[in-house]
């Protein structure tokens, strides 16, 4: 079971904590997954989910279909 950290959260949890100028909703470009926070937690999670040195980053594997269709 996991325990949160002593302190403030890292990052923003309500829309009126963001910095001036900052968006509420994000989506990432990797993985189009949208990210709700701010610009703090949009690089929260390209640093957990798509970091290249953890084990459990995206894995997707892109996959091409090619369909020979009659004329």
């Amino acid at each position: 079971m996991s325990r949160a950290t002593d302190g403030p959260h890292p990052h923003p949890l309500t829309p009126a904590e963001l910095p001036a100028g900052d968006e509420w909703w994000w989506r990432c470009g990797q993985c189009t997954t949208p990210v709700q926070g701010g610009a703090a937690s949009l690089a929260a999670h390209r640093r957990t989910v798509h970091d290249p040195r953890r084990d459990y980053g995206d894995c997707r594997i892109p996959i091409t279909v090619r369909l020979d269709l009659p004329l």
